[in-house]
Order: C-alpha cells, then sequence, then structure tokens
C-alpha cells in the first residue's frame, strides 16, 4: 500500500479557524474526488469532535455516533489509549486499529475522535523521546491493516499549543497548513509561528508550510484593501523565511471568505454551498504544493 500524504493544521493563536478549515478540506476532498480521507481529532478541547457529534448529514448522532464513541472509550480503542500503550517502556506497540478507532463518517471520509484523556498530554506527562515516533508507527499501522481503505490524505487538526502529540505530528507530516486571518497578528504573529516549529521540530527537518488567508473579508466578491494588506505582509514573511532561515514556507494565493454560514459547517453536515469553490481552490493549490 502506498502511504497518505499527511497535512497538519495548525496556529498557536486560537479562534483562526483551523478546526473549521480541517472539516471543510476532508468534506471538500472526499465529496468532490475519489480520494479518501481520514481525519484526526487532536485538540484536548475536542471541538471538532464535539461539532460531529451534535450533527452529521442533518441528522443528530446521539443514536450512532455517540453510542460507538461510548464503546470506543469502553474498550479502550482511543487515540489516548494508543498513545499510552506506545509510551510505556520496553512494551511491544500492540494495538490493532479497525473500525472501532476509526468512524466512518461516509463511504470517503473517515474519523479519529479526540477524547479528554489527551488533555495530560498539554502537561507533558510523557517523555518527549517516548512519544515523537508515535503518530509514524500508528499510519503504518493505519496503512498496513488489510480491514481499512487505503486513506489518500490524513487530515489532523492540532492543538493550538505545541504539545507533545503536536511534535509527533509535525516531525513526520508532509504539510503544515497554516490558516491566518486578515489582522495585526497576522504578520507578527506568523514570523513567530516559523520560527517556532523550525526550533521545536528540530532535529528533524520542517517540513513544506503552506500559510493561506482565512475569514477574509470581501467586498464586490474581492478582498477588501485591508485583508490585500495583510496578505502582501504575510506573503513577505514567508518569502523573507524562505531565503533567510531555510524554511520551505509558501504563502498560497487561495483565500477563505469570512462567512457566517462556515461556523456551521460540520454541525450542519458539510462546506456551504458558497464556499465549496473557495475550498476546491485552496485544496487544487495544495495539491500542487505537495506535488
Amino acid at each position: 500500500m502506498n502511504s497518505p500524504k499527511t497535512i497538519a493544521t495548525i496556529n498557536f493563536k486560537g479562534g483562526v479557524g483551523k478546526t473549521t478549515v480541517t472539516w471543510c478540506l476532508g468534506d471538500v476532498i472526499s465529496s468532490f474526488s475519489d480520494s479518501k480521507v481520514l481525519l484526526f481529532d487532536l485538540d484536548a478541547q475536542m471541538s471538532l469532535t464535539q461539532a460531529i457529534s451534535l450533527n452529521e448529514d442533518g441528522y443528530s448522532l446521539e443514536a450512532r455516533f455517540q453510542k460507538w464513541y461510548e464503546n470506543s472509550i469502553e474498550r479502550k480503542k482511543t487515540i489516548f489509549d494508543a498513545l499510552d500503550q506506545f509510551a510505556r517502556p520496553a512494551q511491544h506497540f500492540d494495538f490493532p486499529v479497525g473500525f472501532d478507532f476509526i468512524y466512518q463518517l461516509t463511504d470517503r471520509l473517515h474519523f479519529v475522535p479526540s477524547v479528554e484523556d489527551l488533555y495530560w498530554m498539554e502537561l507533558e506527562v510523557f517523555d518527549r523521546d517516548a512519544v515523537k515516533d508515535f503518530i509514524r508507527r500508528l499510519l503504518g499501522k493505519v496503512t498496513n491493516t488489510p480491514k481499512l481503505p487505503s486513506y489518500d490524505y490524513v487530515l489532523f487538526d492540532c492543538p493550538p499549543s505545541f504539545t507533545l502529540l503536536s511534535y509527533s505530528v509535525l516531525s513526520c507530516c508532509d504539510l503544515i497548513l497554516i490558516p491566518v486571518n486578515p489582522d495585526y497578528f497576522a504578520s507578527k504573529g506568523t514570523n513567530l509561528i516559523l520560527n517556532s516549529l523550525k526550533m521545536r521540530i528540530e532535529p528533524f527537518p520542517l517540513p513544506k508550510i503552506g500559510v493561506f488567508m482565512n475569514k477574509s473579508k470581501t467586498w464586490g466578491g474581492s478582498p477588501t484593501k485591508e485583508t490585500s494588506f495583510y496578505m502582501r505582509e504575510v506573503s513577505r514573511v514567508c518569502d523573507n523565511a524562505s531565503k533567510t532561515e531555510n524554511i520551505r514556507a509558501e504563502f498560497l494565493d487561495s483565500w477563505i471568505p469570512e462567512r457566517v454560514g462556515v461556523k456551521r459547517a460540520i454541525t450542519s453536515g458539510g462546506v456551504p454551498g458558497e464556499l465549496v469553490d473557495p475550498f476546491k481552490n485552496l485544496w487544487n493549490e495544495v495539491v500542487r504544493y505537495l506535488a
């Protein structure tokens, strides 16, 4: 089996829309192509997991997802249980993965939910060296399990803080995707994020990084002058990082407009119609960048 392309969505500032972006990309990829997508919610705040548990395809999941989720916890088949077993000293990583670990949202969109126990990761109870290869090894199990599909893409919704689990993801992913908003933090914060990622992921090589403008304010179907200003500023920061810091960072041309509907994208079952094309454009650019 071929290994899937892996993409981690991250930003150390809350409220930029990374969880919604992760969901919308997964939904667009799986809905408008033959690609199979696996989503991971790795945030102890469980935003993606809670949103999916409220509603899927317009119907309450209380009878379906919630029952599956409770069984997963009871049988110790959660992401935390996998991590806990992996990190135990001198123990073989014998954690079978199947559809008791992975939830099937649709035929082509599958999901590994978060659990409250991931909060302990934020306290760094686990040893850094014991955790660093966890995601790499877990994906190897997913890829080599005959009963699971061959996923084309794996998308990770990472926590807003840099945890050991973030380190495990970012040290092996193909692309780091960073959504930024058109405000003062966009330019100043992007530089901080890029340098922080380089410092924290070493000695692993830093993956490609794609930065794009999310929640773009528009006028007449185009970004406002203010949004365009911040786009140029963030693009300049990425260019400078590539030239002087040896960071492969690219500011993507695609942008996602600010819409009230996008906030309901997860709980309403899919990407709002007027945002399908912007997310398709973003995804097509990501694919080209990954090639």
